[in-house]
């Protein structure tokens, strides 16, 4: 039994690159079965109550969104590879879907009336099964032109109640073997799939979508999380500061009374 306490230790599951909170989430699983084993007699202790998850030493991953157009880099890079599963990888940096939740979406979930878009109200995260969205309610999700073809094929001669995001087999997606086909990481930048949802964050921002409405369409809780991206975007200060700096010497002081300035 001591074996297995410092197989589901902490510090061996972050070492192993588990992420802190998936670390917590395994735990409170296995400590769980544990505890109905003490209770039912089967092992005297409970082996994963007895080591702790501490906290990771590493800094925080930052989001890492891609440009408009360098994500059709990508997607052209991923295309060589698969077509369906680069098509998947652009919806996802233009509706900002969670991995999760674009296992579960089905094709009933798209709507086309009154405007495009995609009902998310389901997540299916790998090895947990079919549960409520994040923040356990449902969104409406624009579909843009951009990605509405693709839509349409992936929803070619299925039933409404058949996954819209499957494999050119019909499967459902898996990550590690999503990640394997596309060779990612030699394809994708540098990016995790999850700055796939930065970037459709960032673009819909930059493309001037208000954020309440981001924040809508993300399913976002609070405002102060929408607003990370407007950061990371920078704002209109900012971008008239580095006019100012780029500006020939002689023209800066014809730029103090911008309309920027007064606003």
């Amino acid at each position: 039994m001591s074996t297995l306490g410092v197989v589901f230790s902490g510090p061996d599951l972050v070492r192993q690159g588990l992420a802190e909170g998936s670390v917590k989430r395994y735990r409170a699983s296995l400590s769980s079965f544990f505890g109905w084993c003490v209770r039912e007699k089967y092992v005297l202790v409970n082996p994963v109550s007895s080591t702790r998850a501490p906290r990771s030493s590493d800094e925080p991953t930052e989001m890492l969104p891609l440009a408009e157009e360098e994500l059709e880099v990508v997607w052209e890079r991923w295309a060589a590879r698969n077509r369906r599963l680069a098509d998947i990888m652009l919806l996802l940096g233009w509706t900002g879907l969670r991995w999760a939740e674009a296992r579960a979406v089905r094709v009933g979930d798209v709507m086309q009336v009154p405007t495009p878009g995609l009902v998310i109200s389901r997540s299916n995260p790998e090895g947990v099964g079919l549960k409520s969205t994040k923040g356990r309610r449902s969104r409406l999700v624009p579909l843009a032109d951009r990605v509405l073809d693709i839509v349409a094929e992936l929803s070619k001669d299925k039933a409404a109640t058949d996954l819209l995001c499957t494999t050119d087999t019909g499967s459902p997606l898996h990550r590690s073997a999503v990640v394997r086909t596309l060779a990612w990481e030699a394809t994708a930048a540098g990016r995790r799939i999850h700055d796939l949802r930065h970037t459709a964050a960032c673009l819909w921002l930059a493309r001037g979508v208000d954020p309440g409405t981001v924040q809508a369409w993300l399913g976002h809780e609070s405002i102060a999380t929408t607003n990370r991206y407007l950061h990371y975007l920078g704002t209109g200060a900012h971008r008239a500061g580095l006019e100012r700096l780029n500006a020939p010497r002689g023209n800066a002081g014809a730029m103090g009374t911008s309309e920027t300035d007064t606003q």
